[in-house]
């Protein structure tokens, strides 16, 4: 083999070495950055700290909007949870979310089956809190106004099915899709008898929008740090890297049995 030859493969397998350390390295960014981005909806970024801190848990409307109007059935401390299962559970599990998080949307998909068997069985209560992190974090008002057809959903008994409805349709999170009353009314016409023109007159007028700006502030005063904040029965289990829902279910079926 002439020299030359040898020099052209040395060449080719160097290229073929390069290419696949390239390849790896981008796999490696990649893989980091799911893992990130599926982690939780963070307060702030480093890059836009200053931004943050001036914003956050703001948004496009005023905090001094009306009246506070809680939506029917709410609870707990200043009626600022919206509550799903029976009082009678012996678990509680809650959650402090965001409708714009894509870290909510994952959390969703990966526990509302188990969720929903839970709280049907009657073995675990749920109590939403709604934040409008991304609100502040990078502007819009699609998350109180996601909130608050949410809470115009609670008020027709409609509320986890159109809760199931808002993430399964959630836009990316710079998308701010959720600002638009129209978007939020149609996607009502995915729950069977919602879109009525009480909840319409709901949506279009913000009856609850400063609930929902109430919410948000208990939300900060709280430290969590980011959506979703997943308590059960009061301790962080959304921290535990080795929650699953299977070890949910057997954590509240064993409560169960007292």
């Amino acid at each position: 083999m002439s020299e030359k030859n040898r020099e052209g493969k040395r060449t080719a397998r160097e290229r073929l070495a390069a290419e696949r350390e390239k390849h790896k390295a981008t796999e490696k960014r990649r893989r980091t950055l799911i893992v990130g981005a599926g982690v939780v909806c963070v307060l702030g970024l480093a890059a836009v700290i200053g931004v943050v801190a001036a914003n956050a848990g703001k948004d496009n409307g005023s905090d001094n909007e009306g009246p506070v109007a809680a939506p029917s059935g709410a609870q707990g401390k200043d009626n600022l949870a919206i509550p799903v299962g029976k009082e009678s559970a012996k678990s509680t599990l809650t959650i402090w979310e965001d409708f714009r998080c894509p870290a909510c949307k994952a959390f969703e998909a990966a526990y509302r089956p188990t969720i929903h068997e839970l709280t049907d069985a009657g073995q675990l209560r749920v109590e939403y809190h709604l934040a409008t992190l991304i609100d502040g974090n990078l502007g819009g008002s699609g998350s109180r106004n996601a909130a608050n057809a949410a809470a115009c959903a609670q008020d027709a008994g409609k509320f986890t099915a159109y809760h199931d409805v808002l993430y399964e349709n959630q836009p990316e999170e710079t998308d701010d899709a959720f600002a638009k009353n129209s978007k939020l009314i149609e996607l009502a016409g995915k729950v069977d008898g919602l879109d009525t023109p009480s909840f319409r007159a709901c949506v279009e007028n913000g009856t609850h929008n400063s609930w929902v700006v109430k919410s948000n502030k208990a939300f900060q005063a709280g430290n969590f740090g980011g959506t979703p904040t997943v308590l059960l029965n009061g301790k962080n289990i959304y921290q535990d890297r080795t929650m699953t829902p299977a070890k949910l279910k057997k954590m509240v079926q064993e409560a169960a049995k007292g």
